[in-house]
Formats: structure tokens, sequence, C-alpha cells
């Protein structure tokens, strides 16, 4: 199996948007997007060895890559790629993402995540279920989507809850 997935996934944040790109770019220097990152990732290899057995959890996070935060027009953003070790020990590209923070009104603000997941290469992610690894990419998107909307929305001094919530609850 070698076709990427469409992912994406959005929260809205309690938060105006100045406030949440101001932490967006600070989140993206001090390693908290690099740990959302790697807990995302293991959670989804963990799910796809649940259900499609050991062979498939052959891979581990490599590298997070991220650019330096942009914006364009009313959207702040930051390029997001995991590269990932496969089963024989090549390194492909297992997310090729946009990070994204949108306003939403004077105090909320969409954060969104739209790109591609790939599964492992060869033989470890050709017999793959494309449901599963569907369910399993989508998993972990909403889980990276969720430190990262507690991270902003609660910097790590305040202590307070995740200010976040799905779109869907809007």
């Amino acid at each position: 199996m070698t076709d990427q997935i469409v992912v994406g996934d959005r929260v809205l944040l309690d938060i105006s948007f100045p406030a949440a790109r101001a932490r967006l770019a600070i989140l993206a220097g001090d390693g908290v997007l690099l740990e959302a990152s790697e807990e995302a990732y293991g959670e989804a290899i963990t799910g796809l060895v649940q259900l499609a057995g050991p062979a498939a959890g052959l891979t581990r996070l490599a590298e997070v890559g991220l650019d330096d935060p942009a914006e364009t027009g009313h959207c702040a953003h930051v390029a997001l790629r995991w590269e990932a070790i496969a089963a024989d020990g090549g390194l492909f590209v297992a997310l090729d993402a946009d990070l994204m923070l949108v306003p939403a009104g004077d105090q909320i603000t969409a954060l969104a995540l739209a790109g591609a997941y790939l599964p492992q290469p060869g033989p470890a992610g050709a017999g793959l279920d494309r449901a599963i690894v569907r369910h399993c990419a989508t998993m972990a998107i909403g889980s990276f989507l969720a430190r990262v909307a507690c991270a902003l929305a609660y910097p790590a001094d305040t202590g307070g809850p995740a200010g976040a919530r799905r779109a869907e609850e809007m």
C-alpha cells in the first residue's frame, strides 16, 4: 500500500487569534510540537498493532520537521513533516501537513491540520487494510491536535484544563 491518505481535523480554541498565533510561535520553538508528534505517532502505531497485527508496528518516528511559523492573510501556519523508520530500516515520510490557525470569532480561533498520511512502504505496509490505516491516522491527528490545543489554550504556567472543543460541538 503506497497511497497517501488525506487527513484533517479542526479544533476550536477559546482564545483570540493574536494570542493563539503568539503561542504557536513559542510552541514551535520549545519542543511541544515535537513531543505531541511523538506521542500521537506512537498511539497510531499502537492502534495499528492492535488492529492489524505486530508486523504493522515495525516502525517508529525518527524525526519531526517543522518550518518556522508563517502568516498568509488571516492564517498562521507551520509546515509539519513526520519521518519514520520502516521495518526495512529506510526512512519514509509518514505525515506531510500544515498546522493552521484561523480566526473564528473575536475570542475564538480554529486550530486545524490538513495533509497526507502515508503508511510504511514495502511488505509491512502493503498488506494493511486501508480502512484500518485511515482510522489510525485519524486517531493520530486527533491526538496531536488535542495536545497542541491544550498547550495553546492554556500555557504551562496556568495549570488549567484545555480550553478547546471539537468544531462539531460548536
